[in-house]
């Protein structure tokens, strides 16, 4: 039997269908039950059908027919009035079912404030200006799980707001960011030779694995794009790239293929500071303080590392004094740490910036 989507439906995206769930059956009912409410209609929060990256393997599990409803008043009555009107099925999907976070069969339109939502997601109170803290204590994924996903209708224009307020980092701090990821980078970058020519090939590759990672964030960051978690990291860059209207996209991903399948670190160090030398062309070409060359041999050793004029350049453009005085090369949580259990939790991230 063909359990495919398509076969089930002709949505081609977790997205379309909570768009066609909220305009057939979640939209109708407020408005015989509810007439004139004012609320925002959404698919928001945790899911890969948020980023638009859902596929067949992700309906096995919290996904399907979910909502996010934003209600300045009333959350709790519109919450009792789906679970008791919503039908028990719709296109053939259930609309009441278990998530991994709460297993218990019931509707599964999330209903908040838009300020209680966002601070659910994000760890921070979004309805002023954010301090420099909270920007810090921010991932990507958290963001993105309140400003990736569609807004199908907004009628407070509370949740439009706070996606707009989250948009980027304020200009320093996106200064700050970038230093602290070509920071990493000067850190390890003369160990991929230098492992590999101690003969620790295994040891050269997974340095240059992870430099990768840091570049890939460093890439999201020249493009002002909020970079999601591990699992989609690479999928994401790879968009980014493909699209990028600034120069060296190509090189930078050619260079990432060649350091991840590279079987000697010669090549692979060499591709390295391909991979750096393009993301510098691109972050000039954002605007953003650079110097060319990027990288330099190390203290006279056939390796590579970073110029220190990278970080120079970029601290000496940021006149905020609070960004100022953060320690130079920290930079935001996610940067600090890749710990996912540290990183899904809004006050384990903040304890990692608060100093």
């Amino acid at each position: 039997m063909n359990t495919s989507r398509a076969a089930r439906h002709p949505e081609p995206s977790g997205a379309a269908l909570s768009h066609a769930y909220w305009t057939d059956v979640v939209a109708p009912l407020l408005e015989k039950h509810l007439p004139g409410l004012p609320y925002a209609a959404a698919r928001l929060g945790s899911g890969s059908d948020v980023l638009g990256l859902d596929d067949d393997q992700s309906q096995d599990h919290d996904w399907g027919l979910r909502l996010t409803l934003l209600v300045e008043d009333g959350a709790h009555e519109v919450d009792a009035l789906l679970e008791r009107e919503l039908p028990n099925s719709w296109r053939g999907r259930p609309t009441r079912f278990a998530t991994t976070w709460e297993p218990v069969v019931r509707q599964r339109c999330e209903t908040a404030t838009a300020r209680d939502f966002a601070l659910s997601r994000l760890g921070v109170d979004t309805s002023g200006e954010l301090p420099t803290t909270d920007w810090l204590s921010l991932t990507g994924q958290a963001v993105l799980e309140v400003t990736g996903g569609p807004v199908f209708h907004d009628g407070t224009g509370r949740i439009t707001a706070i996606r707009d307020r989250l948009q980027w980092y304020p200009h320093d701090l996106w200064l700050y960011a970038v230093d602290a990821d070509w920071s990493r980078l000067g850190e390890e970058l003369p160990f991929v030779g230098r492992a590999g020519l101690r003969g620790d090939e295994a040891g050269s590759m997974v340095i240059a694995a992870r430099l990768v990672r840091t570049m890939m964030h460093l890439a999201h960051l020249i493009h002002r794009a909020w970079p999601p978690y591990s699992k989609w990291l690479g999928t994401s860059s790879s968009v980014l790239l493909e699209h990028s209207p600034l120069p060296g996209a190509d090189d930078v991903r050619r260079a990432w293929r060649t350091v991840l399948t590279a079987p000697y670190w010669r090549q692979r160090q060499d591709a390295m500071s391909t991979a750096a030398e393009a993301l510098a062309t691109m972050q000039g070409a954002a605007g953003l303080p650079t110097i060319t060359p990027a990288t330099e041999p190390f203290w006279g050793r056939p390796h590579h590392g970073v110029r220190e004029q990278m970080s120079a350049a970029l601290r000496a453009a940021i006149t905020d004094p609070v960004v100022a005085a953060l320690p130079a090369g920290h930079g935001t949580a996610e940067q600090i740490t890749d710990n996912v259990r540290v990183l899904v939790d809004a006050t384990s991230r903040r304890r990692l910036v608060e100093r």
